[in-house]
C-alpha cells in the first residue's frame, strides 16, 4: 500500500499530549479503514502536526481521522518512506519519547535543508584530472562533517548534495566547516556554493519539502563565495546563538523577504523558459513585472549579473549537465540549451570555461 503524510494546522491550546491522544485514537480503529499509522511529528510552537500513515488512499485517512477524533488534515501527499527517513530521521514512533503511556512525541517536522554544490570554474584538459581527484577528497571531508553535525545526506548527484538537519545551528556549523576545508590555493578552479533554507514537509506542493528544497537550490545557485541563507534561517540561527553569531555575519549572504521573493520568481520563470532560443531580456522584465531598467538594477544588486549574463550562465550550466550525460552531440546540446547556433554556443562555452564543448565531451569519454 502507498504511504502518505498529512498536515494538521493545530488550534490554539492543542499540545503534544493532545496530539499523542489523537494518535492513539487512530491506532485503536485504524484496522477498520485498512490503514496503519506509522508515526507523527508535533510542533507545539508552530502549531503543526504531521502524520505518516500507510493507507489504500487519501480518503481512508480522512475517514479514519474523522471517526477517531474529528481532526481532519488540511493536506495529504503521497511519500516514499526512504525519503521521509532521510529528511526526518525516522518512519516509526521513537521508543518511549517520554515515560508515559501516551509516548508523547514533541518532535517538530520542521527541518533545515542545505544544498552544497562543487562546481568547476575551469574545465581545461590539463587540470581536469586534478580537479576530479580534489572533488573526491572533498566528498569524504563533507560526508564526515555532515555526520559529525548530526545531519543526513538526502541526495547526492553530480558533485551536488542535499542535506537535512534537525537543528539550524548544526546546519550553519556544517556550512562553515565545509567552507573552511575548501583550499583555493590548491584548487582555484573549483567553486563551493552553499544555500540553506528551512521549512515544513507538507505544503500546497505535491512533493515532500518541495518549497524548501527549491529555495535551498536557488540560494545555492546564486551563493557565490558566501553562504546564502534565507531570512528565516538567519532569524532562527541568531535566536539560538545570540552570543556567537555576529562575528560570522561576513560569511553569509542573507536575502531579505523582498529579495527572496524576487529570486524565487526569477528562478521559477527561468526554469520554464531557459531552453527557448527566442527568450530575451524583454520577456524577463515583462513576465516578472519590472521595467527593463529596474530589472537590471535588481539583478545586479541581488544576483550580481545582468539579465543577459544570468540567462547565458544558466544555459551554460545546463549544457555541462547535458555534456556529462553523453546522450547528445554538440549541435543538439546547443539548441537544447537555447543558443542560436552551435558556433555561438561553442564560443560562449570556451569563454566561460577555457575549453571547447567538443573537447570537454571527449574528456567524459576518456
Amino acid at each position: 500500500m502507498p504511504i502518505y503524510m498529512d498536515f494538521h494546522d493545530l488550534p490554539d491550546g492543542v499540545t503534544a499530549a493532545h496530539v499523542a491522544e489523537m494518535h492513539q485514537a487512530d491506532l485503536k480503529i485504524e484496522h477498520k479503514y485498512n490503514c496503519r499509522g506509522l508515526t507523527y511529528w508535533c510542533d507545539e510552537r508552530r502549531q503543526t502536526a504531521f502524520c505518516l500513515i500507510e493507507a489504500p488512499n487519501e480518503q481512508a485517512i480522512v475517514d479514519l481521522h474523522q471517526k477517531a477524533h474529528g481532526a481532519v488534515p488540511q493536506r495529504i501527499i503521497e511519500v516514499n518512506d526512504t525519503i521521509v527517513e532521510s529528511f526526518l530521521g525516522r518512519i516509526e514512533d521513537p521508543e518511549k519519547s517520554q515515560n508515559t503511556k501516551l509516548n508523547i512525541i514533541n518532535d517538530p517536522a520542521f527541518r533545515t535543508l542545505m544544498v552544497v554544490s562543487i562546481g568547476k570554474k575551469n574545465l581545461r584538459k590539463e587540470g581536469y584530472k586534478t580537479l576530479s581527484a580534489a572533488i573526491r577528497g572533498y566528498h569524504k571531508s563533507i560526508t564526515n562533517i555532515i555526520s559529525k553535525q548530526k545531519g543526513r545526506i538526502v541526495k547526492e548527484k553530480a558533485n551536488k548534495y542535499l542535506m537535512s538537519f534537525d537543528s539550524v545551528t548544526n546546519a550553519i556549523k556544517s556550512a562553515l566547516e565545509i567552507q573552511e576545508i575548501y583550499n583555493p590555493v590548491i584548487t582555484p578552479d573549483l567553486q563551493f556554493q552553499i544555500g540553506i533554507s528551512a521549512g515544513i514537509p507538507v505544503t500546497i506542493k505535491e512533493s515532500i519539502f518541495e518549497d524548501t528544497i527549491k529555495k535551498a537550490n536557488y540560494l545555492c545557485y546564486l551563493a557565490g563565495e558566501k553562504i546564502a541563507i534565507s531570512k528565516d534561517v538567519k532569524d532562527l540561527y541568531e535566536s539560538e546563538n545570540r552570543q556567537n553569531s555576529k562575528h560570522e555575519n561576513n560569511v553569509f549572504n542573507v536575502l531579505n523577504s523582498t529579495d527572496e521573493e524576487f529570486v524565487v520568481k526569477l528562478m521559477q520563470y527561468t526554469e520554464k523558459v531557459w531552453s527557448y532560443s527566442d527568450i530575451n531580456v524583454t520577456d524577463f522584465h515583462k513576465n516578472l513585472g519590472y521595467s527593463k531598467s529596474k530589472l537590471y538594477r535588481i539583478m545586479m544588486s541581488v544576483i550580481g549579473m545582468s539579465p543577459n549574463g544570468f540567462l547565458k550562465n544558466y544555459r551554460l550550466n545546463m549544457a555541462i549537465d547535458l555534456l556529462e550525460k553523453q546522450e547528445s552531440n554538440i549541435s543538439e546540446i546547443a539548441y537544447q540549451t537555447g543558443f542560436s547556433s552551435p558556433t555561438y554556443f561553442s564560443k560562449c562555452f570556451q569563454e566561460e570555461y577555457g575549453i571547447l564543448p567538443s573537447n570537454y565531451l571527449k574528456l567524459q569519454l576518456t
